[in-house]
């Protein structure tokens, strides 16, 4: 089970870099993604970063959110850039398995943290 970290409330504009902790070194061999769920909605992957460091993002968060790893700390980031209103939501991340193009999460979910974009 991975740990997600570093939620918080912000202001619409502002910045919040999320953590993704994992307990052993599963990152270097595997995909990982942040999801999102926001309240009354299906949870999505918004950003992905495979074992050789490319990245995916879903069309809302494109151009605003980065996603990164350190396979030496065992941590992968999400760097969101430009809170609005809709990024609200608990955020998770998981490893990730691929049937070619599609994505799925491999572990359970942790507890997620909370992304709260208001002013």
């Amino acid at each position: 089970q991975l740990q997600a970290s570093g939620g918080g409330l912000v202001q619409p504009g502002g910045s919040l870099r999320l953590s993704c902790a994992a307990s052993g070194s599963i990152f270097s061999i595997n995909a990982v993604g942040w999801y999102r769920q926001a309240p009354g909605k299906q949870r999505e992957l918004v950003a992905r970063i495979s074992s050789d460091s490319s990245t995916n993002y879903a069309d809302s968060v494109k151009g605003r959110f980065t996603i990164s790893r350190d396979n030496a700390k065992n941590t992968v980031y999400l760097q969101m850039n430009s809170l609005n209103s809709e990024d609200t939501a608990v955020y998770y991340c998981n490893t990730l398995g691929t049937g070619g193009s599609t994505w799925y999460p491999l572990g359970s979910w942790g507890q997620g943290t909370l992304v709260t974009v208001s002013s």
